[in-house]
């Protein structure tokens, strides 16, 4: 290990040009030439998402102005407030590319800065903290300015050291993208597999007796021993009041977790003060927000024996022989988000929102409770696997930001 005293600070724009975009103006005149064009949504964490490339008409006489080219370190000036300043380094996956004016192009002087140790140094936790301490926040937003982006303090170690400390994280990089092409392949296994098993396209050993027997509807040909019910057979609503003013936990629903508890979610309380009017959800009680169930938006409570969630929130439990982890499976199935949309758009109200009545009218097939059991039983081992390689990604993640945060302030030299 060595000491530091090669190492010193400068401000970004003593060893980089820093861009603006391209704002979308329509009091622009003159000749316009089309071209594809990155938005924030494209600019992520660590990489690029390139599934939607728009185009914008852009003056001939600045194309170059706003062009990004290969070694550019894209950062956006806003968003999520644990996500600002995100970023990677362009390598010129589309050609001829510019970008908008809420994303920020550094271009680093090559004789100075590698481009990757930049970008490591934004991302890192010493980044983070510059961006959050100078940033403009709003609710679960903040922004960044050019000119406290040219001011970023940054570490200019000798360069064959900045492309070492670059090539060590960068086998990091790696590494968490082949877990994440992993997680990403296992998951899409088990939503093949949901699909499969939820509507009895695939029955498990010892349930496929009546194979060859089946029913139809509009929505597809189910096994002839499934029943098709109304959730209104199966279910029954919760109207609990928190009357009392109980300090009971507040929960929110999310689309892809489900229930959560609010503050530690969020990081601060989104929630009114007074929770008098909050409706009481048990352990073991569903609950989705009625303007928000058309996205999945539908939770388990199985976080803490009660909590609260907001009025327009409709609670309801289980009745009869019904497994509970199998029928929220089916709650958050493609065919059942679908049904949710179809009643949302026809709702009474049209207000975008599905109250319980109209909830409840949902019909669905479902499978005997033994075969209920044995289906989540399948599913289980399946989220099983993918939690555990949530579990080792976040915790090669943690190492890696470990890691930054010696090699990027010199505390560890190479």
């Amino acid at each position: 290990m060595k000491n530091s005293a090669h190492w010193h600070f400068v401000s970004l724009e003593e060893v980089a040009e820093i861009q603006t975009g391209l704002s979308k103006s329509a009091s622009r005149q003159g000749e316009f030439v089309a071209m594809p064009y990155l938005r924030v949504a494209n600019v992520q964490d660590g990489h690029f998402d390139l599934t939607e490339i728009k185009e914008i008409d852009v003056p001939k006489d600045s194309v170059e102005r706003f062009r990004v080219r290969p070694g550019d370190v894209l950062l956006t000036e806003g968003g999520d407030f644990d996500k600002l300043g995100r970023g990677s380094v362009w390598r010129g996956e589309i050609e001829h590319c510019v970008h908008q004016n809420h994303i920020f192009v550094v271009r680093p002087n090559p004789k100075k800065l590698d481009e990757r140790f930049l970008a490591y140094q934004t991302q890192g936790p010493r980044g983070r903290a510059y961006f959050q301490s100078c940033s403009k926040q709003s609710t679960n937003l903040a922004s960044i300015n050019s000119s406290q982006l040219r001011q970023f303090p940054t570490a200019l170690p000798p360069l064959p050291e900045q492309r070492k400390i670059a090539d060590i994280l960068s086998t990091w990089d790696e590494a968490l993208e082949k877990l994440d092409s992993l997680i990403t392949a296992k998951d899409r296994r088990k939503q093949a597999l949901m699909q499969q098993l939820l509507t009895g396209k695939t029955r498990v050993k010892g349930f496929d007796s009546s194979r060859g027997k089946t029913k139809s509807d509009r929505f597809g040909v189910y096994p002839g021993d499934w029943r098709k019910v109304a959730l209104a057979d199966i279910i029954e609503e919760v109207s609990a009041r928190n009357a009392d003013s109980q300090n009971l936990p507040v929960l929110s629903c999310t689309k892809h977790r489900g229930l959560v508890l609010s503050e530690e979610y969020f990081g601060k309380r989104v929630h009114a003060e007074d929770t008098s009017g909050y409706r009481v959800v048990r352990r073991g009680e569903f609950a989705y927000a009625t303007n928000h169930i058309e996205e999945g938006s539908i939770g388990y409570q199985n976080l803490v024996d009660a909590g609260l969630v907001s009025p327009i929130y409709t609670v309801f439990k289980t009745k009869g022989d019904i497994d509970d982890n199998y029928v929220f499976r089916v709650f958050k199935s493609p065919l059942l988000i679908h049904f949710y949309q179809i009643n949302t758009s026809a709702s009474v109200d049209r207000r975008g929102s599905l109250r319980y009545d109209e909830f409840s009218r949902i019909r669905i097939w479902l499978p005997s409770k033994p075969e209920q059991l044995a289906i989540n039983a399948i599913l289980d081992t399946a989220d099983q696997e993918l939690t555990l390689l949530r579990t080792q990604r976040n915790a090669l993640d943690q190492q890696k930001r470990g890691l930054m945060q010696r090699l990027l302030t010199g505390k560890v030299r190479v």
